[in-house]
């Protein structure tokens, strides 16, 4: 069944990033799935701080591994589109549909060529020469919104 866009966090680094992320979603009404192990607590001070209130609004499913992040994404029949900065599409060229599951990488490495390999789709936000990445709750938020924009 698909419900909508969702967001997916493969083993998040920094609690700040995910409780921004999570916020963000909870106002825009998209789900987040993530996909443990993550390098803080859930319950960490940090991911509270920054998601102030909105946390129990989010939409949130947890994952205890990327093998049962898979097993729930293909029981659903969602398409999986990574965004990474080793790909060659830009967000902003790409027609996204509605069940789409947006997946972004840790902070400190991305993903495991595994789950390039596992993507149905990989797409980059193209930056200046010599930049190496962009923040990821502004990363997501640029892509969702776009995301959005083309579903609505």
């Amino acid at each position: 069944m698909n419900d909508g866009l969702r967001i997916a966090l493969y083993q998040p680094d920094i609690a700040g990033n995910t409780g921004t992320i999570l916020r963000f979603a909870a106002c825009l009404g998209v789900g987040v799935d993530i996909i443990e192990p993550a390098g803080f607590p859930i319950s960490d001070r940090s991911l509270k701080r920054a998601g102030m209130d909105y946390l129990e609004m989010a939409r949130l499913s947890r994952h205890v591994d990327w093998q049962a992040f898979e097993d729930w994404r293909r029981s659903e029949a969602r398409r999986m589109v990574l965004l990474s900065t080793k790909a060659a599409i830009a967000y902003t060229d790409f027609a996204f549909a509605a069940g789409d599951v947006l997946l972004f990488g840790r902070e400190s490495a991305g993903v495991p060529d595994s789950v390039h390999e596992a993507a149905d789709a990989r797409l980059t936000i193209p930056m200046q020469p010599g930049a190496r990445s962009i923040n990821v709750a502004l990363s997501v938020a640029m892509v969702a919104g776009e995301a959005i924009r083309q579903l609505r």
